[in-house]
C-alpha cells in the first residue's frame, strides 16, 4: 500500500544467507532506501541455522531495523536476543508443545512498531482481549524446555537425529542429504532428504500407512502441490526436490521411533519409485 517492493536474498546449496551477501544488497540498494532486513534464525524446512548475530550487526551499522523469525529454532537453540542484534524476533509457542494460535514479539528498546490494529484506552490501545491462559501455556512450555538439562537434552536429540541420517544413508545410498551439515549450524531435531525417482507426496503417504509420520516441507505448504521454494532457491533441481521429505525429532523421539522409520523406508522408496513421478 505505501510502494515497498520486496527483495529477496538469495542463498547458498545449504540454504544459509552469508553476511556478503546482505552487504552487498545494501551497498547496491543504499542504506537509507532500505526500511526493514527479516530472515529466519534456522530454517523450518532443512534446518540450516542463519548467522544472524553477524546479519544483525550489518544491518545494525547500515541503520535497518531487522527482524528475526525465531520459530523453528525456539526449543532447540539458546534465543538470546540482545546478542542476536536484531530489533524484533518473533517466537511462536506450538513449537514447544504450548497452545496454538499463541505467539510473543521481542522489540528493542530502541525499535518503533506502528500498531495495525487498534484499541481502547483500557488495554493500553491493544487491540482484543488479552489470552491470559494462552500466555501462562506458553510460559509453562518455555520453563519445561528450557529448564536444567536442556543442554543435555539438545545433544541426545542431535545424536538420535544423526543415527537416522546414517540409518538412512546406509539404507538408500542415492538419497541427498540436504541442508547444513550435520556437524555444522543446523537444528538438531531435522533430517531432509531428497530421494531420486521418487514423488515426496507418495513416501508421505506410504509412511503413513505403516506408522511413520514424515512431511513432504514445511507446515505451511501442507497440501499445496508445488516444488519447495527453499530447495529451489538452493539451487535443487526441480525434479530433484519433487522427492523431498523431511523427517522433525522432538525430545520425546525414541530409539524405537528411528528403528520403525528405517525398518519401513526402504519398501517405501521401492514402492514410490515403481510409481514414478507425476
Amino acid at each position: 500500500a505505501q510502494g515497498a517492493e520486496v527483495h529477496w536474498l538469495p542463498v547458498d546449496s545449504d540454504g544459509v544467507l552469508h553476511p556478503e551477501t546482505l552487504n552487498a544488497a545494501i551497498r547496491d540498494r543504499g542504506a537509507e532506501n532500505v526500511a526493514l532486513f527479516s530472515v529466519l534464525w534456522a530454517n523450518n524446512e532443512v534446518g540450516s541455522i542463519q548467522p544472524v548475530a553477524e546479519l544483525g550487526r550489518i544491518a545494525g551499522e547500515a541503520g535497518i531495523p531487522s527482524h528475526v523469525d525465531a520459530v523453528a529454532a525456539t526449543g532447540q537453540l539458546p534465543i538470546d536476543f540482545h546478542a542476536s542484534g536484531a530489533s524484533a524476533v518473533s517466537l511462536s509457542a506450538h513449537k514447544i508443545g504450548g497452545p496454538a494460535g499463541v505467539g510473543a514479539l521481542l522489540l528493542s528498546r530502541t525499535a518503533k512498531a506502528e500498531s495495525l490494529l487498534h484499541g481502547g484506552s483500557q488495554q493500553r490501545s491493544r487491540a482484543g482481549s488479552q489470552n491470559v491462559a494462552g500466555a501462562i501455556g506458553f510460559a509453562a512450555a518455555l520453563e519445561l524446555v528450557y529448564g536444567t538439562g536442556f543442554e543435555a537434552r539438545v545433544d541426545a536429540l542431535r545424536e538420535r537425529r544423526d543415527r537416522l541420517i546414517s540409518g538412512v544413508r546406509a539404507a538408500i545410498p542415492d538419497t541427498v542429504l540436504r541442508g547444513a551439515d550435520p556437524a555444522g549450524p543446523r537444528l538438531a531435531g531435522n533430517a531432509h532428504f531428497t530421494f531420486p525417482g521418487c514423488q515426496g507426496d507418495s513416501l508421505v503417504y506410504l509412511l503413513d500407512t505403516r506408522g511413520v509420520s514424515a512431511s513432504v516441507g514445511s507446515a505451511c505448504q501442507a497440501g499445496v502441490t508445488e516444488i519447495s521454494h527453499v530447495l529451489i532457491a538452493m539451487g535443487v533441481d526441480e525434479t530433484e526436490a519433487a522427492g523431498a521429505l523431511r523427517f522433525t525429532l522432538g525430545f520425546d523421539t525414541s530409539d524405537e521411533d528411528v528403528d520403525r522409520l528405517l525398518a519401513v523406508l526402504p519398501e517405501a522408496v521401492s514402492r514410490a519409485r515403481a510409481a514414478g513421478l507425476a
